[in-house]
């Protein structure tokens, strides 16, 4: 128990320098989910260090309904994005690394249209995180596929 309120202390005093106030559930869920991340990273499973990492797939999370309306709020995009901003390898080493966006989960636009990548990455580091991404596209009715990498002309060629 006092575990817990130890990192739900270190979430409030996160949130006061941001100088945001949040609930206490927001902050529990921080808690929790920051704390799952720092064990994984810091205790990975024996058999990930044993094989070489395949690469994770990616997502694109488009902000058109499936009846093809646009989503709004218009910033969708950057607020899903900064939720999960927390998310990222080595972020308690790096100085600032809370003002940038996590690398498995960067927004962008895509021929005109807001859309959140999302790594499958994400998914090994913290699975609740991956499933908030997830349901909030499939609860709001967002176009989801997969990230398709085409082959350069040297890769062709050679």
């Amino acid at each position: 128990m006092g575990h817990r309120i130890l990192a739900e202390d270190s979430s409030r005093d996160a949130a006061d320098a941001r100088g945001k106030a949040e609930s206490a559930p927001s902050r529990q869920l921080r808690a929790i989910l920051w704390t799952r991340a720092s064990q994984r990273l810091s205790n990975p499973h024996p058999s990930a260090r044993m094989t070489a990492p395949a690469r994770p797939r990616q997502f694109f999370i488009q902000g058109q309904t499936r009846d093809g309306r646009t989503f709004r709020p218009s910033d969708w995009a950057e607020r899903l994005a900064g939720a999960m901003s927390s998310f990222r390898p080595g972020m308690r080493d790096a100085i600032g690394s809370h003002l940038g966006y996590s690398p498995y989960c960067v927004p962008t636009v895509q021929a005109g249209v807001k859309c959140v990548i999302v790594s499958e990455a994400l998914r090994d580091l913290e699975p609740m995180a991956w499933d908030f991404v997830m349901n909030f596209a499939r609860d709001n009715e967002l176009q989801i596929g997969e990230v398709c990498l085409l082959p350069s002309a040297e890769d062709e060629s050679g």
